[in-house]
């Protein structure tokens, strides 16, 4: 018989309905203003930073809706904005600050049966939310002029075990490496063992001098890789500071952009992704006297270092390890209760100190921190310039073969300690980075926003809804029913997908695609009133005028899918927001147009001997 769906059909149907209810369900909850306090450099909140912060609220009189320790950090809920801002300057002066981080936030009020059900609202970007943007640009310079200088160390030993003589090697504009040999043609030996040693060079020779310049392929590979270093550390660091619905994504060739939804301490969220610092590990040079490297006479593979206590030390300039290959970093007290860092490499960074230590036993070797601090001056572009700080931290003697986990003792106190052992864990940027554009967006913005976005959607399913109830009738009113299912089917698949965020485009996406949904309930409509002109019968009419319009809804809505899935897989930021609704949109709209009013039409007049129907 025409126009039937079997029991299990409508039982799908309706888990798939009330699964998407309840998904939908946390974003009907708003969210209060909050603050989130978080232990910096290795601190854990616990109940006594609870306690001393609550008496301290009390003591000012501000009141709390809610205060809560969970395993990261601790929550406090307030009824307002006034109270927050209130109960944050209060924070923040007090001596809590100086170990723990302060931030403005904002707490969903979900209730906890949802919670358990793994139930969320949708993350909304900084448009809706509000929040901190920040442009990050990376200092490609810098690195590439560190791999000049590696590169460099490495052809000279090279050339050393060749035996074979030159006089001197030195960067090359800013990507290569120029050799000079004695005056004479260049053997075509060592220009055979270079390209086979080095095939990311392009090899150039003029006279007694050999230019090596790294090929624009690897050049590229290069920074690529840097970026997503920067990119994975920076999201690492953030994640373990507790900040969630965070976005870290590449932007253009030296650019990262990153927005940190709810949080409104622009100082804190600088401090949180701002600091670039590193660890090199270099052998000490001793050959050299105090006297000379006072009056820095030093041969050209060594460099002056200056030590925490104001001395300064000769160093090779051949990195032997660097924080990239650190995997973990923790604090504890050495045999003389002074604070110590204990390292873990991984399995590369093992074998490489593994290697040099055994062949270096008795020598000298210095821990180098490296940070790049804010030097208050700007470029001829007006970006801020970074300042390079290396401080020798520590110097040991090598007594034995070392491995995979070591110490790093000579810290002045506890805090640095643990300011070093955090950056270490949450890894280090393999390049210096500059904040060249940071704004903010208030949480009053956002909730403006979220309201006019929430009349758009309003508007464009309500007007639809009612111009269908008033031409179909009947099968309006299924349209209408079904255009409201789609809507909560959209909402409830944003909420459940880890990496959609909802903007004011993707909002754009919603109302747009309701625009889908009514087009291919019209067709579908119209197809069932043709059938009519050619004198079939009511169940016939229903049963092809559906089967004619699927083929033809969904051929239109591939190309339009595809469209989108384009835009989605090219575009960044707000052009994703807008693709990734549309896309959702699309997907439900066709689901609803031909399966779910389908089901209440076959449940109205499936079985039935009628005469007339109202469309």
């Amino acid at each position: 018989m025409l126009n039937r769906y079997p029991l299990w059909k409508y039982l799908v149907l309706i888990i798939l309905l009330i699964f998407s209810i309840i998904y939908a369900i946390p974003n009907l909850y708003g969210e209060d203003p909050a603050i989130q306090i978080t232990g910096k450099y290795s601190n854990i909140v616990n109940t006594q930073q609870m306690e001393e912060i609550h008496s301290l609220l009390k003591q000012k009189k501000i009141n709390t809706k809610s205060l809560v320790l969970t395993k990261n950090h601790i929550l406090i809920r307030f009824t307002n904005t006034d109270s927050q801002l209130s109960a944050h300057e209060t924070i923040s002066s007090s001596n809590i600050a100086n170990n723990y981080t302060v931030a403005l936030n904002l707490a969903s009020c979900i209730p906890a049966w949802l919670a358990k059900l793994a139930a969320r609202p949708m993350k909304m970007g900084l448009d809706l939310r509000g929040g901190i943007h920040f442009l990050i640009k990376i200092d490609m310079d810098n690195i590439l002029d560190k791999l000049q200088e590696q590169r460099g160390e490495i052809l000279k030993n090279e050339l050393m075990e060749k035996e074979i003589t030159y006089l001197s090697i030195s960067k090359f504009k800013k990507t290569g490496n120029m050799i000079v040999f004695n005056q004479g043609k260049i053997d075509n030996n060592i220009i055979n063992n270079i390209i086979k040693l080095h095939p990311e060079l392009i090899i150039k020779s003029n006279n007694n001098i050999l230019y090596l310049i790294l090929n624009n392929n690897t050049l590229n590979k290069i920074k690529e890789k840097i970026i997503q270093q920067n990119v994975d550390v920076l999201r690492n660091r953030i994640n373990k500071l507790g900040i969630r619905e965070s976005l870290v994504q590449k932007q253009g060739n030296d650019f990262i952009a990153v927005e940190l939804p709810g949080i409104q301490d622009t100082a804190r969220a600088k401090e949180i992704i701002g600091t670039t610092a590193t660890l090199e590990f270099h052998l000490v040079n001793n050959d050299i006297s105090p006297f000379l490297i006072r009056n820095h006479n030093i041969p050209f593979n060594s460099e002056i270092k200056k030590t925490s206590d104001g001395n300064y030390l000769l160093l090779n300039k051949q990195v032997i390890l660097t924080g990239d290959h650190i995997t973990d970093a923790t604090v504890s007290k050495d045999l003389y209760n002074q604070p110590q860092v204990n390292i873990s490499l991984d399995s590369t960074g093992g074998k490489i100190l593994q290697n040099f230590s055994k062949n270096n036993i008795g020598k000298l070797i210095a821990t180098l921190f490296v940070e790049y601090l804010d030097s208050s001056k700007n470029d001829s572009n007006h970006e801020e310039i970074l300042q390079k700080n290396e401080t020798i931290i520590n110097i040991a003697r090598i007594q034995s073969i070392l491995g995979r986990n070591f110490c790093i003792t000579g810290i002045k106190n506890i805090y640095e300690a643990r300011q070093l052992s955090l950056l270490l864990r949450a890894g280090t940027l393999s390049a210096p980075i500059k904040i060249v554009e940071e704004r903010i967006i208030g949480p009053t913005m956002g909730k403006q926003n979220i309201i006019k976005g929430l009349k758009a959607c309003c508007l464009g399913l309500i007007i639809p809804m009612i111009f269908m109830v008033i031409y179909y009738k009947t099968f309006g009113i299924i349209v209408s029913i079904s255009l409201i299912i789609n809507f909560i089917m959209i909402v409830s698949i944003m909420s459940l997908i880890p990496g959609a965020t909802l903007t004011m485009p993707g909002i754009a996406g919603i109302v747009l695609t309701t625009a889908v949904a009514v087009d291919a309930n019209v067709l579908i409509n119209e197809r069932i009133k043709e059938e009519f002109t050619i004198k079939k019968s009511i169940q016939q009419a229903i049963h092809w005028g559906y089967k004619g319009a699927s083929s033809s809804i969904i051929d239109a809505n591939i190309t339009n899918l595809l469209t989108n899935v384009i835009l989605y897989s090219v575009g960044n930021g707000c052009i994703k927001g807008f693709a990734i609704t549309t896309i959702i949109g699309i997907l439900t709209s066709v689901f609803t147009s031909i399966i779910g009013t389908r089901a209440i039409v076959n449940a109205i007049y499936g079985r039935k001997k009628i005469s007339k129907i109202s469309i």
